[in-house]
């Protein structure tokens, strides 16, 4: 197998499309579509096998799904994904087979395998589909049968629990996001981003530009998400802006001199004056690693303790990140010295972090003591600290989009 591997790819390293009729380019990107399945499986099968037995570890590589993403150069969440199918297709021989034939691609038996789990007995009709379509079509005779085979009821329910939205930014810096809501919500969402994005498309078709459809329907979306009930801008400061005093005046930034979106980039001094209009001025003064006069004795967050917190360290203050895990997501405010041990809600003593990072810090407090005298709602301990008689003790409180923060 080997041997006639490397000679079909010597066979393959001297191929000229321009050479061929179109007719033959027909029949060699069928074999070629063919041998590329039939490959990914070889691959996968053997890379499961000599990773059960370790055998990846004589190439270096720290662990098993690391060494398959390096041979196939993909990321090590596909390799793990590939992994998991060669486990599953040891239960469904139909579809390992026609994985060796060459008739079904990896991502068609992935979608089998996990539909067939859901529906036993479904894998033959599956595989019929995929023999005969692409992938999509395949998806949506999967995702129809699925729908059919679960109570209306049982349906409902596992949509509302699978909603999501998650954020992040790409190699150019763009805004990039990826979400799920269920049909009542996601059905007419999507339709008023694709009536407002023809309308647009349509308009440019009438005039000298011309822009992509895509294009159109995320300027669709930007204008509906930021247009409030009653048909207005919100108000609220959704934009932080950081630019340097000097950058603003001569018009360009220079080196060591900020500008840009806090959490976004870089961006021209002249974007920052446009979109400074109508904005409200925040001034902060720093010597270029610290910010000074920040200071609050107590548990609430004083505007000026939000401004400085949020902007995140000098001097270039790209927003806030978790301090242990750099994630900039489902963020909250922790007191470094807790507040139960008499810490101060200052800018020297709050930082940033995410939930699961939040959560594994207030256990190493609780474990330290530091917790200790912290009262609860069911303690007899007379009030101390301000706290008045009968109030329950207020807990530590992250962003509003935050899950409940720990103590």
């Amino acid at each position: 197998m080997v041997a006639a591997a490397e000679a079909f790819l010597s066979c393959v390293s001297d191929f000229d499309a321009a050479s061929m009729a179109p007719s033959e380019c027909v029949v060699v990107t069928e074999v070629a579509s063919r041998v590329e399945k039939a490959s990914g499986a070889l691959r996968m099968l053997a890379g499961a096998k000599a990773a059960a037995a370790g055998a990846y570890r004589e190439a270096g590589a720290p662990d098993a799904s690391s060494w398959l993403a390096r041979q196939g150069g993909t990321t090590g969440r596909d390799a793990k994904a590939a992994l998991e199918l060669a486990r599953s297709l040891e239960t469904h021989p139909q579809t390992k087979q026609a994985l060796l034939d060459g008739s079904v691609s990896v991502a068609q038996a992935k979608e089998i395998t996990k539909a067939d789990s859901d529906m036993p007995g479904s894998e033959e009709d599956l595989l019929e589909v995929a023999r005969h379509g692409d992938l999509t079509e395949l998806r949506d005779h999967a995702r129809e049968r699925r729908l059919g085979s679960i109570p209306v009821d049982q349906l409902h329910a596992r949509q509302v629990a699978a909603r999501r939205f998650r954020h992040w930014r790409d190699g150019l810096g763009m805004v990039c996001f990826e979400g799920a809501l269920p049909p009542e919500t996601g059905i007419p969402f999507v339709s008023r981003i694709e009536r407002e994005a023809a309308r647009r498309y349509r308009a440019f078709k009438h005039t000298s530009e011309v822009d992509r459809f895509e294009a159109c329907a995320a300027d669709a979306l930007y204008a509906l998400t930021m247009t409030g009930a009653d048909g207005k801008r919100p108000s609220a400061t959704d934009l932080v802006i950081v630019c340097d005093i000097n950058a603003w005046r001569r018009g360009h930034a220079h080196p060591a001199e900020p500008c840009h979106i806090v959490g976004g980039g870089p961006i021209p001094v002249e974007l920052a004056k446009q979109l400074s209009e109508d904005a409200f001025l925040k001034v902060v003064l720093h010597d270029g690693v610290d910010i000074h006069k920040v200071h609050h004795h107590g548990r609430r967050y004083t505007a000026e303790l939000r401004t400085a917190l949020d902007l995140g360290a000098a001097p270039a203050f790209d927003g806030r990140a978790c301090t242990r895990c750099a994630r900039r997501w489902s963020l909250q405010y922790d007191h470094k010295d807790p507040i139960a041990h008499t810490g101060a809600t200052s800018y020297a003593n709050v930082q940033s972090l995410c939930y699961s990072c939040h959560v594994e810090k207030t256990d190493e407090d609780r474990r330290a003591g530091l917790l200790a005298n912290r009262p609860t709602a069911c303690s007899s301990t007379p009030p101390t600290n301000g706290q008045r008689k009968g109030r329950r003790p207020r807990t530590t409180r992250g962003t509003p989009s935050a899950p409940p923060a720990p103590p």
